[in-house]
């Protein structure tokens, strides 16, 4: 049985990186960026809310629940100040830190802290009054007009706004548009991340396939889908190696959660348990997320197990020639809605426009979705460096069948747009009967 690795396509433009982070380096130099955007003048501190702007303006990953975690950047591009829950202590401190408060968990009580000796139940401290308050005390105040002071980088809930008004008399303003417009364009060294996360993707992909075509008549979908999460992660800490430290091996994620098999593909997000015999079904979904360091994105591939009827050739073709045509169609300077009226434009021309579940395609990032996104609706303007899933696809819940395919296209300053993963879109490599 010839190999499934020998069929992957030759290797795109972006190099793998050969570390598994980013750099602190990088985070500093992105903060940077971020606070020259805000404010040109260099008098305006920024409070980072929202965990993935956390992870990329400091490069910190502790993302939390319900736990407040919160860092200022100083103007000056000085270390953060942190304002954090006490189970972060050794992550907060041990890494690009300049100064900072904790609280013990939530709700707290003002004054009370277990591991210090006191402990005695009372009226809890709204967290986002401990915030402020705790700002207020540093002599730190909103900006006017997002200028001086401090702003923030999210869209403040209303809680938020109240213990704002109540320690300041204002509320600082957002500039949650320019850390969003900053992370939705991928750098270079973000990109050669994403490159490195696809070789892993590209070859438990070629594992998988190998293991479909076996036949193996105990093989069910949710074996394969945990055998090919046990071998990817095996083979990133393989080359990771033994060190386990703190601040390590961090952003690593395999989740394939969406590997299924028969009726179910014909759902788009099916809420039913994943566990079926793959050799006694008509269809198989591989699906899933690999990242690196948080950079990689979605590989999805949709097996046919048997010779298709028409309607279902129909429905494969289809959705593998939408991803086809949104990879030409993703250019700079083109719009989200112009690139998703060209898709669903194709679906209408292929007399399929009935079996279409969802917009074409969504901006990728760190926490998976990520705007702009590939609908009608989309008005932002694409950029070089900007990556998108490719998912136009087809569901016939009815039928018991569905196709849809997914890889990172990435925007390119002039022609089409690039695809990270080397997996084939052809007959030969999905359809398997």
């Amino acid at each position: 049985m010839t190999d499934s690795r020998e069929l992957l396509l030759a290797p795109g433009p972006y190099a793998p990186a050969d570390g598994f982070r980013l750099p602190l380096a990088w985070s500093r130099e992105r903060a940077a960026e971020l606070r020259r955007r805000v404010d040109p003048e260099g008098r305006t501190g920024i409070l980072l809310l929202d965990p993935w702007n956390i992870v990329t303006f400091t490069g910190l990953w502790a993302l939390t629940t319900e736990r407040l975690l919160a860092a200022y950047l100083p103007p000056d591009g000085s270390a953060p100040t942190w304002f954090y829950p006490w189970l972060d202590h050794e992550l907060v401190t041990t890494w690009w830190y300049g100064d900072g408060d904790c609280y013990f968990d939530v709700p707290d009580v003002p004054g009370q802290f277990p591991p210090h000796g006191t402990a005695t139940a009372g009226p809890g401290q709204d967290r986002w009054e401990w915030l402020f308050e705790r700002l207020r005390h540093r002599g730190l105040r909103p900006a006017a007009g997002a200028i001086d002071g401090f702003v923030v980088d999210a869209e403040l809930p209303m809680a938020a706004r109240e213990a704002a008004e109540r320690s300041f008399g204002d509320v600082p303003a957002s500039v949650a548009h320019h850390a969003m417009a900053m992370r939705m364009v991928k750098t270079d060294e973000e990109l050669a991340l994403w490159s490195r996360a696809y070789r892993y993707f590209d070859d438990v992909h070629a594992y998988a396939r190998d293991r479909i075509r076996e036949r193996d008549p105990l093989l069910t979908d949710a074996r394969l889908r945990l055998d090919m999460s046990g071998r990817v992660l095996d083979e990133i800490m393989a080359d990771y190696g033994a060190d386990r430290s703190v601040h390590g091996p961090v952003g690593i994620t395999v989740d394939l959660g969406w590997v299924r098999a028969g009726r179910i593909t014909g759902l788009p997000h099916p809420n039913q348990v994943r566990h079926a015999v793959i050799a006694d079904q008509r269809t198989v979904q591989v699906s899933g997320i690999v990242q690196v360091g948080g950079c990689g994105g979605e590989l999805y591939r949709p097996y046919l197990l048997a010779e298709p009827t028409a309607h279902e050739r129909r429905l494969w073709t289809t959705a593998r020639d939408g991803c086809l045509l949104l990879r030409d169609a993703l250019r700079a300077g083109r719009t989200g809605g112009e690139v998703a009226q060209d898709v669903h434009g194709f679906q209408r021309a292929n007399g399929v426009e009935r079996y279409a579940a969802t917009r074409p395609s969504h901006g990728q990032g760190m926490e998976g979705h990520q705007p702009p996104y590939i609908a009608l609706g989309e008005t932002t303007v694409l950029q070089p460096g900007m990556c998108f899933s490719a998912e136009p696809g087809l569901y016939d819940p009815a039928g018991g069948f569905g196709a849809n395919f997914s890889d990172t296209f990435v925007v390119q300053a002039e022609g089409p747009a690039v695809q990270l993963s080397r997996l084939p879109w052809s007959e030969e490599w999905c359809w398997l009967g």
